[in-house]
């Protein structure tokens, strides 16, 4: 009975259930992903982050959702020579990221054959890699529903916290683990009219009721005490931390920490930077990343109230040391400046693509082979992609700087099957 009464209530929810849509949850490997993304505020400056809130990934990691319920009819099939940026960029140097992708890849018909090639050419050059990806793939121009070729590429990287083991009087502010009592279900696995909507909370009296909000955590007697996987000494850097889903926290004695997603409260989502511009706090042109903490440093009292208007809170658990960048949603690690978050109902979770953008905030071309190797929540479209600028203060400022329009090719090996059937 107490199975029935969840899935009877968890359906009532369901229809105003707040979470972006996500595909079936699959039983998860030993580390989650990176995560994903919603905008900081619901209007956009040249520099400001718009799409920045990783919190709710669309897929598990390596999972690979069934070609019927993506959309690749938005991929048209062009000659290599219509690809902007072959010949200008140098591919060799997305190599390692490809060789990444074939860790999720490699058993998985049709893309067998290109990485056990991938796997004999341990440092091609340049023109290896050209000749190499001529060889086993075919380019694909996405396109939008309308049937244009342009669409939004934003910017989101890895930030850097102080933090400790212990908490201390300077490293006071906790950064949780995934709590034992959070449940996670699936709709669609009983009600397929729901599929790709999951639903999170907690058992009260045989009931499914909401986990606890922002505001009902970040108190001193947290009902997640015990749950703390490090102390950090900022709580603007921590709330940055759960929007990018990812980062690392510097120890004092040296060591480096690496900390990705672990899962969600289930909350909706608010945006702060749209509560300060309705407040009349910031103007649209000021409610960036930056313009947000630099808001806080001078409004210390108000910070916390401002915080708790968002009830989304994220989870962390720690990744194994020596990782060379964050998990994205295709289970492997993300490198940076080659690797793309994409919608994955268009674009194939580890397929090869050419973007032609412009750098941040800029005019210059950028213009390079990257990888499908993550999602976000705010990243949906065909023509729609963020791109991974690293870790430290730098890549924040030009992933805080990136709302550019950009234009993107999927590679897909020869004889992939929707091309085969006709449903470009």
């Amino acid at each position: 009975m107490m199975k029935r009464s969840i899935w009877l209530l968890t359906l009532a929810l369901a229809a105003c259930a707040t979470q972006p849509a996500a595909p079936p949850v699959q039983t998860p490997p030993a580390i989650p992903p990176a995560a994903c993304a919603c905008p900081l505020a619901e209007e956009a400056s040249p520099i400001q982050i718009p799409d920045v809130e990783r919190f709710v990934p669309p897929a598990e990691p390596g999972a690979i959702e069934p070609a019927q319920t993506r959309e690749y009819r938005l991929l048209r099939p062009v000659e290599w020579a219509k690809v902007e940026g072959l010949e200008s960029d140098n591919p060799a140097a997305a190599w390692k990221a490809w060789l990444q992708s074939c860790q999720a890849l490699r058993k998985q018909d049709p893309w067998k054959a290109a990485c056990e090639a991938a796997a004999q050419m341990p440092a091609p050059g340049a023109d290896e890699v050209r000749v190499y990806l001529m060889q086993y793939f075919s380019p694909y121009q996405v396109t939008n529903p309308d049937g244009s070729n342009t669409g939004l590429i934003t910017g989101y990287y890895e930030p850097l916290l102080r933090g400790s083991r212990q908490k201390t009087e300077r490293y006071r502010y906790p950064v949780y683990s995934r709590p034992s009592d959070l449940i996670t279900v699936d709709l669609g696995s009983v009600y397929p009219e729901l599929a790709s909507r999951r639903l999170r909370g907690k058992l009260e009296q045989n009931r499914l009721s909401p986990y606890f909000s922002r505001g009902e955590i970040e108190v001193a007697n947290s009902p997640l005490a015990g749950n703390e996987l490090l102390w950090v000494d900022d709580i603007i850097d921590l709330f940055f931390l759960q929007i990018q889903g990812s980062g690392l926290v510097q120890l004092d004695h040296g060591q480096q920490v690496h900390v990705g997603y672990a899962d969600q409260n289930g909350q909706p989502y608010q945006s702060i930077g749209k509560i300060l511009i309705n407040r009349g706090e910031l103007t649209a042109d000021k409610a960036s990343m930056q313009g947000i903490k630099n808001w806080a440093r001078a409004n210390i009292g108000k910070v916390r109230d401002l915080l708790n208007s968002n009830p989304s809170y994220v989870f962390f658990r720690e990744l194994p040391a020596g990782l060379p960048g964050p998990l994205g949603a295709l289970g492997v690690p993300i490198l940076a400046e080659r690797s793309l978050a994409v919608d994955s109902r268009y674009i194939p979770l580890g397929a090869p693509v050419f973007l032609s953008t412009t750098q941040p905030n800029s005019a210059r071309p950028l213009q390079r082979l990257m990888l499908a190797q993550d999602t976000g929540g705010a990243i949906k479209g065909a023509v729609r992609a963020d791109f991974f600028w690293g870790a430290g203060v730098e890549a924040g400022r030009q992933a805080g700087a990136m709302k550019q329009q950009g234009r993107m090719w999927v590679l897909l090996p020869k004889g992939y099957a929707f091309a085969a059937s006709g449903k470009q």
